[in-house]
């Protein structure tokens, strides 16, 4: 009969819904995985790839660094998720280990910041709408981007860790193990920079 059919069918959907495990949390799959569970390590994987990448990508400006650098940093995530407590959430504690292993790869290429006073210089909006990058339409973020890239590598790591990341410049300064004022400073000249790069990417009419 059809309507019974339907109705075995609706009860074994409801049945099969209703068995289905709840995902576990970051904090579960990382416990596993530092228990030698390489499936929950997995799932990490594949749940935070993508935003590790971006991440790469924008620090580096080169799409090749950013994914041999978010191997490096899962191979980093493989040996030191046992020490991770839960003290923070995971996608910070990930984002922390992200930004280190990027900021070593600029040591051992030798990138330096500019190094200037301690006041810096007084930071200035890139363009109108821009203040906010995450906020952006698509196709303005995808120009952005492109603009980013082809900042230098010091430009780009203050940009990218303030104006994107939203971290505060005393806290870029003990990343990147300079001033406060060279951290705006660079971000004064990352935003001028980006406003010439927008401009010839967008030229007035």
């Amino acid at each position: 009969m059809p309507a019974d059919r339907t109705d075995t069918e609706h009860v074994a959907e409801t049945e099969k819904v209703e068995t289905q495990a709840p995902q576990d949390s970051d904090y579960e799959l990382a416990q596993q995985a530092a228990r030698g569970d390489m499936r929950a390590f997995e799932q990490l994987y594949e749940r935070h790839n993508r935003r590790v990448y971006s991440l790469c990508l924008r620090m580096t400006g080169n799409t090749s660094e950013a994914e041999d650098l978010m191997q490096e940093v899962f191979i980093q995530l493989f040996r030191k998720i046992g020490s991770f407590r839960g003290e923070s959430a995971f996608t910070t504690w990930l984002h922390r280990l992200t930004v280190n292993q990027v900021l070593m790869h600029f040591r051992k290429r030798g990138v330096r910041l500019e190094q200037t006073t301690e006041d810096g210089e007084t930071p200035v909006q890139i363009v109108k709408g821009t203040e906010n990058p995450n906020a952006m339409p698509i196709v303005d973020r995808i120009a952005l981007d492109k603009a980013i890239a082809q900042l230098p590598p010091g430009y780009r790591t203050v940009f990218v860790l303030h104006d994107i990341e939203g971290h505060e410049h005393e806290e870029i300064a003990r990343m990147l193990g300079c001033s406060v004022g060279t951290s705006k400073s660079q971000l004064h000249k990352a935003r001028m920079r980006l406003r010439e790069l927008l401009r010839q990417q967008n030229p007035p009419k």
